[in-house]
């Protein structure tokens, strides 16, 4: 399962994780951290994957492919602005982003989402009524809209897949949500129990 050619994946991990203590690309799950389980995932989809940090600190010695968020804009929409506009200078005209903390994405993700974007801007993924804007897949020539939008004062994902026009792609409900999301101390001993299913 891969995503087309003209397509990309950024895993965006640049947030501060202050309700775990900060540090959630480093955090192990498994063995791994969770920043090499989700660029593993990404590297699976393509050929052509990176991740997005606010800093290399965040990855400490992992030798993995990464980009800075973009500087002057707060939230997950930096890792998305910097991602896109990579992606646009790799002549991509796809980007699929996904955060680091979520261990169990479902392996059809990339399919599922190009097969539904259409004529849309972006499509989303949704499950159990939740929408997931963090794991999307976006037209980069969305990049050239996002300055505009913060300039309005909006920052949120979901709010500019809304401004551009999205398809929500639903996900049915099962004994694990694949989009469960590694947030606390609690969430970990969660997903290490999920794990051992």
């Amino acid at each position: 399962m891969t995503v087309s050619s003209k397509a990309a994946v950024a895993v965006l991990a640049g947030g501060e994780g202050s309700r775990i203590g900060g540090g959630k690309p480093l955090i192990r799950l498994g063995g791994t951290t969770l920043v090499e389980q989700a660029f593993e995932l990404a590297n699976s989809w393509s050929n052509l994957a990176v991740v997005v940090l606010r800093s290399k600190d965040q990855i400490g010695s992992h030798q993995l492919p990464w980009i800075a968020d973009a500087p002057g804009i707060a939230g997950p929409l930096a890792g998305l602005y910097a991602g896109l506009a990579w992606a646009r200078e790799q002549d991509m005209d796809l980007l699929m982003t996904i955060p680091c903390d979520m261990p169990f994405l479902p392996k059809d993700l990339p399919d599922r989402l190009q097969e539904q974007i259409g004529g849309f801007g972006a499509a989303i993924a949704s499950s159990s009524g939740n929408l997931h804007p963090v794991c999307g897949l976006w037209r980069t020539a969305a990049v050239d809209s996002i300055p505009d939008y913060c300039a309005s004062g909006r920052r949120s994902l979901r709010g500019f897949a809304q401004k551009l026009g999205f398809v929500h792609v639903e996900w049915p409900a099962s004994s694990r949500d694949p989009f469960f999301n590694i947030n606390s101390p609690a969430d970990l001993v969660v997903a290490e129990e999920m794990l051992g299913r």
